[in-house]
């Protein structure tokens, strides 16, 4: 290595970014001209180093030399340094780095010293992102399904926010339409049975859970019975006989309409409210919080629905068909156009969802990130395509899916659906097993994987359990600093020459591969890396607190072993921390 100065280095800057900053150096000197990018790699082996660069090759190709030249020319210019021991070349032109003693060591005064700011980024640049998630229509509890996107959208916004984007929360209520007319039309129904008001059959796909009992009941406490008329439903049952449940529920959400006028509109606030509550009570005692709770009605009033298809069909991608407005939207990469007015003039959930994401981009947001069940792939082109047809830059726009869950309870799968009211609900789930572990399991699999939730193993204290196994690895920690009871703030100041053991190489290795980590799971939406990354740490703590004493050793020694303790409970606590999950430091 030549002796040239280095550039002085960010004190703030991690190993990597400093390393990356002297190869970066010295592909200038070999080629100036040459607008390279610089890719550090870890090696996967101890023989090769602690991180390689394939560099060279890619330089080679712009210079038209031979990459084993050009590796020497670039190991030649790169300037000296305090971390780097010595570099080799290996293969057919990759350049191995082996970094010193103490840049190995320096991984955990960085994390001592930095705390919870270790691993954060400026890779956002404070780019303003919406995250929507959840988002589950207010008909009913949320159930084990929305519990998923709850802790996968709530854990995606953490490691954002961790890597430097400006992160607005937000959460879509669907309190327009006709679900919503659904369950408003079953309250009434069932406080009309509950009053013995009516003996007609209740409709097949009616709301049926228990919840819709008990709102009727509160709503005959809170309304008279003179609002809930019901004499023309004995007329009402006796023709709709013949048709199909979908069309009968139709004419029933008009009786209830025409019958109850006024009181409707009282009625449908009233278990929108009741519902929504709930919603947010969930979600906050879950850890989950939103920056917004946007109303789909807002759109309806304010006219957005409507000037949204008014300028689609000024640009001229709607025509008229059997009465309808229809979307060309397989001009723009759709399967086939979609309907934004219907025949009766009301709007279709499509043209909401269009002023919905029409507004997302108004607001300015950098980046619109809608985390979405599996079940709304299908949406993805139509909405994409109207945006295009607007004008929007769709690539803007990222849709992660959210595969089911199948929740399973000794053996047995249990069943969920909302109108039968045969679900289990979040706060079930909760309560049997905790919110660590839901918010855990939830995301230790790819968000667009199947998810079979064993209820069994998130309650097991075992190693199998990966959510106890590393709360009881902090835990650990905390119980031998504890019983050395010296002061801790001076571990970020002791020696660490001491630490040579295989292990303590291997754990230093890891930790200071926490900030790739974070931030590749930030870019890929995937914070089950984080869960595996913890998991993986843990296990390898558990073996090096069984191979080696901590407290009955030389105190310099003992010192050194506790910085490196400390360093990984701050790492634990740190990822937990960014998937929603608390860090005890006693179990």
């Amino acid at each position: 290595m030549t002796t040239a100065s280095p550039q002085i280095p960010d004190p703030h800057d991690s190993l990597e970014v400093r390393l990356t900053k002297l190869l970066t150096q010295a592909v200038s000197a070999v080629a100036p001209d040459a607008a390279m990018p610089v890719v550090l790699e870890r090696a996967r082996q101890a023989q090769h180093g602690d991180y390689a660069t394939p560099v060279a090759l890619q330089l080679a190709k712009t210079l038209r030399r031979a990459p084993r030249d050009v590796a020497h020319d670039v190991m030649t210019a790169l300037p000296a340094s305090p971390w780097i021991e010595k570099v080799e070349m290996a293969g057919p032109g990759f350049i191995n780095i082996f970094i010193t003693a103490a840049a190995r060591h320096s991984i955990i005064s960085d994390i001592l010293r930095m705390g919870s700011t270790f691993g954060s980024s400026s890779r956002g640049q404070g780019q303003r992102i919406q995250v929507e998630f959840v988002s589950s229509n207010p008909t009913g509890p949320l159930h084990v399904g929305h519990g998923r996107g709850a802790a996968f959208g709530a854990s995606v916004a953490n490691l954002l926010v961790k890597v430097g984007f400006s992160v607005h929360r937000e959460y879509y209520v669907n309190d327009a339409g006709r679900q919503m007319d659904i369950l408003t039309v079953s309250t009434w129904l069932r406080a009309l049975q509950h009053a013995g008001l009516t003996q007609g059959p209740f409709p097949p796909n009616g709301y049926q859970g228990d919840y819709v009992t008990l709102m009727a009941v509160s709503a005959l406490q809170r309304f008279s019975l003179d609002q809930f008329p019901m004499d023309p439903l004995t007329q009402f049952w006796a023709i709709s006989g013949t048709m199909d449940e979908e069309t009968q529920m139709d004419a029933l959400i008009a009786t209830a309409k025409s019958l109850l006028g006024p009181a409707y509109h009282q009625l449908h606030g009233f278990v929108l409210a009741v519902q929504l509550a709930d919603c947010k009570a969930d979600l906050e005692e879950f850890g989950v919080s939103f920056d917004e709770w946007f109303s789909e009605q807002s759109l309806f009033d304010s006219g957005a629905v409507a000037e949204v298809v008014s300028r689609l069909e000024a640009e001229g991608h709607i025509y008229l068909q059997n009465g309808a407005r229809w979307f060309r939207s397989s001009a723009f990469g759709d399967e086939k156009d979609r309907v934004v007015q219907r025949d009766n003039g009301l709007f279709t959930y499509f043209a909401s969802d269009i002023a919905y994401h029409v507004n997302k981009f108004d607001r300015g947001f950098d980046l619109v990130l809608d985390l979405w069940g599996a079940d709304h792939h299908g949406y993805i082109p139509r909405v994409r395509a109207a945006l295009r047809a607007l004008g929007y830059d769709d690539q803007r726009l990222k849709v992660p899916l959210v595969q089911f869950v199948s929740l399973f309870r000794h053996g047995e799968k249990a069943q969920m659906s909302t109108r039968k009211g045969q679900f289990v609900t979040l706060r079930e789930l909760r309560s049997e097993v905790g919110n660590d572990a839901a918010r855990f399991f939830y995301v230790l699999r790819k968000s667009d994987q199947h998810l079979d939730f064993d209820l069994d193993l998130a309650t097991s204290q075992s190693q199998d359990n990966p959510v106890y196994y590393i709360q009881y690895a902090h835990a650990r920690i905390h119980r031998v600093l504890q019983r050395w009871n010296g002061d801790q703030s001076l571990l970020s100041h002791c020696t660490l020459e001491p630490l040579t053991h295989p292990a303590e190489i291997a754990l230093m290795q890891s930790l200071r591969a926490y900030p790739s980590v974070v931030d590749q799971a930030a870019v890929d939406y995937a914070p089950h890396s984080v869960a595996f990354y913890l998991r993986d740490l843990a296990a390898e703590f558990h073996a090096y607190y069984n191979a080696v004493p901590f407290l009955d050793t030389e105190p310099v020694i003992t010192a050194a072993r506790l910085a490196l303790l400390s360093a990984i409970a701050q790492l634990l606590k740190d990822g937990l921390s960014l998937l929603g999950v608390s860090a005890p430091e006693t179990m």
